[in-house]
């Protein structure tokens, strides 16, 4: 009729959270070729002369775009099993 219970301190290593990054090194490295697209769409937006020229009207919201869709990949892309 004895129940046997966990100590405490086996439930709480039960719960401790792996510890570690998120994502894998490619990831990351993704994520900063994404934010550097996208700063630079920013600077191709840039200037006060001739606002409706190709490279701010067009180009420059492209390449933002881009930009985004390579942070969309780098954060939905899952690291290789090693």
């Amino acid at each position: 009729m004895s129940k046997s219970k966990k100590s405490p301190k086996v439930e709480a290593e039960s719960k401790t959270p792996q510890h570690g990054f998120v994502f894998a090194k490619e990831n990351y490295m993704l994520m900063i070729i994404g934010i550097v697209v996208i700063v630079l769409g920013f600077f191709l937006m840039y200037g006060k002369e001739n606002i409706y020229d190709f490279r701010k009207i067009t180009l420059a919201p492209i390449v933002v775009i881009a930009g985004f869709i390579i942070e969309i990949f780098a954060i939905m892309k899952k690291p290789k099993a090693s």
